[in-house]
């Protein structure tokens, strides 16, 4: 396997901590959401886990309606990631909610579907976690 890209970044403090990328481009102060007992007032993991899955996807999407001629240019894709907690253990779920304006929404929906198996992060949560994908 030929590696095509790789990036690096800093990670210090955990869920009340702060993340770097090594070329400056990127950083970010994390605070545990207040939902989970934090002070929130800042980003979270499942915030940028979402927001990374979801370019993805849509790059994924986009290639996949090229080649079923859909102008797919105007969709949008709506990622909910969840931490769910069952007694001591916790597990994420994720739902994705995939608008493609002017496509009927059985169409809409073949292509979320192939999209999710193209994209990569969708290959890297695959029996991983429980994945919702609803065309809307």
């Amino acid at each position: 396997m030929y590696k095509l890209y790789t990036t690096q970044v800093l990670a210090k403090g955990g869920r009340n901590g702060h993340v770097k990328s090594s070329d400056g481009l990127f950083e970010v102060e994390f605070r545990k959401p207040k939902e989970m007992g934090g002070v929130g007032s800042a980003a979270n993991p499942e915030q940028l886990f979402a927001a990374a899955w979801g370019a993805c996807y849509l790059g994924a999407l986009s290639s996949v309606a090229q080649l079923e001629g859909i102008d797919a240019s105007a969709a949008n894709v709506t990622i909910e990631v969840s931490i769910n907690q069952n007694r001591k253990s916790f597990k994420l779920s994720a739902k994705l909610d995939v608008h493609v304006p002017n496509t009927p929404k059985f169409e809409a929906q073949k292509l979320a579907e192939k999209a999710h198996k193209l994209c990569l992060y969708s290959k890297a949560t695959r029996k991983n976690i429980d994945v919702q994908i609803t065309a809307i």
